[in-house]
């Protein structure tokens, strides 16, 4: 740990739904700046305009705050080095470009997309030891390079890399670590949008960031940023590249292929931003408490040690984070679970402006499902017999079929004992029945309560029977076996 105050980042391109990864980043970016009352920054890389998407950035904003994972900097709240989107910095890069192109670091590509295309197909079919650019416009004029095949109007701006490039640097999670020599990367483009490899340089430079704390894909491009700092007489940052998450399988977690990579699928799930939080807290670095699992952030703060984070790539277990969202779950009370549930709901489209009264019977009766919950998802269908009309209530033909031959005793004999009586509760409920259906009809409890289940709630699973009839009442729930009596 550091004493002094470090300044982090974290900067997502707006290409589409934001990836999980950008919150486990931020999460390790914001554990340290608040482990050394330092700063977290948001910034937005959106040089590449082919994949930009416009409603992207909003939803970086959103799914990030929805996690807690607040910035002290950012495009939408400003800050001392504002603007933090590279698009609204473009006059920033170019004076640095031409820094590097008058030192002799860069030259000007005239290449078109078509000759590199056919330069990296001939390297591919001769197996080439060496690959990447082969450096045919360096040292030449754009007039010299136009008498020449596959020449473009627009050129880009390459880096220059040196002979003897530095392929080892010390990484403050790995200790040293070396990386695969980079060819002549192309710094800035031909539409004048710098490309990442210069852009995240210069701002990081600009914006003070102390440590880059980024995925373990990017080793391979340290070099070439190593050289950048050097080159323009910048001091470096620290860097600290943290393994990338995988599937099941091991392979790399990706958008295309699981939907759990999408950081917004979390929100629709119904899952709590505290246990995601927590989960990812757990990814790449150990229990805060040995053996114990659930721990806040500020207890992940202030126990944090990049010492701690293990280089293996951390597998992404559904599974456990079920079992902690379910966790969380139990942990609320009533009242802040109803109301999560409701928000859940009418957010995504599982209720539509539920009345006054509806919503007043869900409090009620989420303690009956709490304990069963492992998503937010789930509460609303697990009660929707509650809401049901009497009319409309479908009876699960599966469950129909199972019934035994008893059950139209069952039902009749429920029917007489709940009609008269006198108060109606779930205490008093389940004393009338079990002296109707375990005493009067001699019944055993687990077959005894099967039918008039079937008939309250439609299905032979469903939350506590006898207080989901107290909830729907006398007639409901009179009215309900009498339907059921009539299919038997």
């Amino acid at each position: 740990m550091t004493a002094s105050p470090a300044r982090l980042r974290v900067a997502p391109s707006p290409t589409g739904d934001p990836h999980v990864g950008t919150a486990y980043m931020s999460l390790f970016n914001l554990a340290y700046a608040r482990a050394t009352g330092g700063q977290f920054v948001l910034r937005i890389e959106d040089t590449d305009r082919a994949r930009y998407v416009a409603s992207s950035e909003q939803q970086i904003y959103d799914t990030l705050h929805w996690l807690g994972l607040d910035w002290s900097e950012g495009p939408d709240i400003g800050g001392p080095y504002a603007p933090y989107r590279q698009s609204e910095r473009l006059d920033t890069y170019r004076p640095f470009v031409d820094q590097l192109i008058e030192a002799g670091h860069a030259y000007y590509c005239w290449c078109s997309t078509e000759r590199l295309a056919e330069l990296r197909a001939e390297q591919q079919a001769s197996k080439a030891a060496v690959t990447g650019y082969d450096r045919l416009c360096l040292g030449k004029t754009r007039e010299e390079r136009a008498q020449l095949p596959g020449f473009s109007e627009t050129p880009v701006v390459r880096m220059l890399i040196p002979d003897d490039v530095a392929l080892t640097f010390t990484d403050v999670i790995r200790g040293e670590v070396s990386a695969p020599r980079p060819d002549d990367q192309v710094i800035l483009k031909a539409d004048g949008f710098p490309t990442y490899h210069l852009a995240v340089v210069v701002d990081d430079h600009l914006m003070g960031i102390t440590h880059v704390v980024r995925g373990e894909e990017w080793i391979s491009s340290t070099p070439k940023h190593l050289l950048l700092y050097r080159w323009l007489g910048w001091a470096e940052p620290a860097f600290a590249h943290m393994p990338l998450l995988r599937n099941t399988d091991k392979s790399k977690i990706s958008k295309r292929k699981n939907p759990a990579a999408r950081l917004t699928w979390f929100v629709e799930q119904g899952y709590l931003p505290e246990a995601l939080r927590n989960f990812l807290q757990l990814l790449a670095y150990p229990p805060v408490i040995e053996g114990e699992d659930v721990a806040s952030f500020e207890e992940f703060v202030a126990a944090f040690d990049w010492a701690k984070v293990n280089t293996t790539g951390p597998i992404f277990d559904l599974a456990k984070l079920n079992a902690l969202n379910g966790h969380y779950i139990r942990a609320l009370s009533a009242d802040e679970l109803a109301d999560r549930v409701v928000e859940f709901a009418v957010r995504e489209g599982q209720w539509t402006r539920p009345s006054e009264q509806d919503v007043a019977l869900l409090r009620t009766a989420v303690p009956l499902v709490q304990e069963r919950l492992v998503l937010l998802s789930e509460a609303v269908p697990k009660l929707a017999y509650l809401f049901t009309p009497d009319a409309e209530l479908e009876i699960d033909p599966d469950a129909l079929a199972k019934v035994g031959p008893e059950a139209a005793a069952v039902v009749a004999a429920a029917t007489t004992a709940l009609t008269g009586l006198g108060e109606w509760n779930h205490e008093a409920i389940q004393a009338a029945l079990r002296e109707a259906l375990v005493e009067g009809l001699g019944i055993k409890p687990k077959f005894a309560f099967g039918p008039v289940r079937l008939a309250v709630t439609g299905s032979n699973v469903s939350p506590p029977l006898f207080e989901s009839m107290e909830l729907l009442g006398r007639e409901s729930s009179l009215a309900r076996m009498a339907k059921l009596a009539a299919r038997l």
